[in-house]
């Protein structure tokens, strides 16, 4: 294998965290060079306190951090919104939509700053590693890509404790968090240490966006959601874009105890992980778009749309935000949209996210064809021509074969 070149200046998604205050340190001291740490800002709340002083601290020449938090509502949650994608059913991807985004910010810093490679915190098990790196490959595919955890010698978590003291960098782990979290404005999810035996309880101290179903309050909340082109316009009249729309349902969703699910998943490098997940403003959102589609989609855009949207969160899932078939299958979900414009009345309580109600002036429900009183619309005896019809291949089967 061709030996790589030495980088003369790498940008890194830095956090602040344990690893990737190690890996700023590490890059330094392994590579000799300039290294540009670059944060965004998803809605990850008070984690950017204090960070721009760390990194330099820590031996950065620069430390971008960029405010992407509209642009990650707008250009990727809500696209994931209107295209339905859940990953296993059970998902909303959180995390796997903030990376691309991420990643995307970081080539145009590299490309500003005239970098020649990246470098980032994720782990050789994971799924980040894909994620970051198929959006470098896809956006600057001439640069080199630096991932410690795969080349290193450091044995885990503990050895990386120890080169930070030596190093003289602060250790954001303790005992009472014995877990990995990431939040965006999607979600806050949790991994690891006490979660890594799948029949374990979490802990209800552990939960941050949040309250548990018990404690929420005993009346209902009732909100009417508007949707224009699949996205959400507007929370009781009141216009909102796409943030606006994120950070409101996450109050209103985390008051109610609405978003947790607690889940084993299939990561794509083939190890089942567990996670638990706190998704309150996602899940309202999913949960009324889809309701809305129910009386504005025909039945066989509905339903192949359905099946499309598994694939589509797999595609998210796996990394593969800025491939050509997801460009395509984009454009597919976007094109079905047109006419999901309308009202969904949502109840939230004690932890449950109910569709109450929906109108729209596309409506394709007619309640001249669906009553069950005396109507003129529809003409039941029609129904045995087609039924004979449908059921000809059947008939025909038994006939040969019984």
């Amino acid at each position: 294998m061709k030996e790589k070149p030495a980088p003369k200046k790498i940008v890194l998604a830095y956090s602040g965290g344990l690893d990737t205050s190690v890996i700023l340190a590490w890059l330094k001291d392994t590579y000799g060079c300039e290294v540009i740490a670059f944060c965004a800002d998803v809605g990850q709340k008070e984690e950017l306190t204090g960070l721009e002083e760390k990194g330099k601290n820590t031996g950065a020449s620069k430390v971008y951090i960029q405010d992407l938090r509209l642009e990650f509502a707008r250009d990727f949650i809500f696209p994931a919104i209107r295209g339905n994608a859940i990953y296993e059913m059970r998902y909303l991807l959180g995390t796997s939509l903030a990376r691309p985004l991420i990643a995307k910010a970081m080539a145009e810093v590299a490309k500003k700053e005239g970098a020649d490679a990246f470098s980032h915190g994720a782990t050789g098990k994971g799924n980040d590693q894909v994620r970051f790196e198929l959006t470098f490959k896809a956006l600057s595919p001439n640069l080199q890509i630096i991932a410690p955890w795969r080349t290193w010698n450091f044995g885990g978590r503990a050895d990386l404790i120890e080169y930070a003291k030596k190093k003289g960098i602060p250790v954001p782990v303790t005992a009472a968090k014995p877990y990995s979290m990431d939040r965006n404005l999607m979600h806050l999810s949790f991994e690891g240490g006490i979660l890594e035996d799948p029949y374990n309880e979490p802990k209800e101290d552990m939960f941050i966006l949040t309250v548990s179903p018990e404690k929420a309050p005993d009346k209902p909340t009732y909100l009417e959601l508007d949707f224009e082109n699949g996205d959400c316009v507007a929370i009781d009249g009141k216009k909102m874009n796409p943030l606006e729309v994120m950070e409101t349902l996450n109050d209103l969703g985390g008051k109610n105890g609405v978003g947790r699910v607690d889940i084993v998943e299939n990561r794509l490098v083939g190890i089942k992980s567990r996670g638990v997940y706190e998704t309150p403003g996602g899940t309202i959102l999913h949960i009324a778009h889809r309701d809305l589609e129910s009386i504005t989609l025909d039945r066989d855009t509905q339903h192949k749309k359905d099946e499309l949207s598994q694939e589509f969160a797999r595609y998210i899932y796996n990394g593969q935000w800025y491939s050509n078939q997801m460009n395509a299958l984009r454009a597919y979900m976007d094109y079905t949209q047109k006419y999901v414009n309308g009202t969904v009345r949502i109840k939230l309580y004690k932890g449950n996210c109910t569709v109450v109600g929906r109108k729209s002036n596309k409506s394709l429900y007619n309640a001249g064809l669906s009553t069950f009183e005396k109507e003129e619309l529809y003409n039941q005896y029609d129904a045995e021509g087609f039924i004979n019809l449908y059921g000809l291949p059947m008939k025909e089967w038994a006939r040969v074969n019984h």
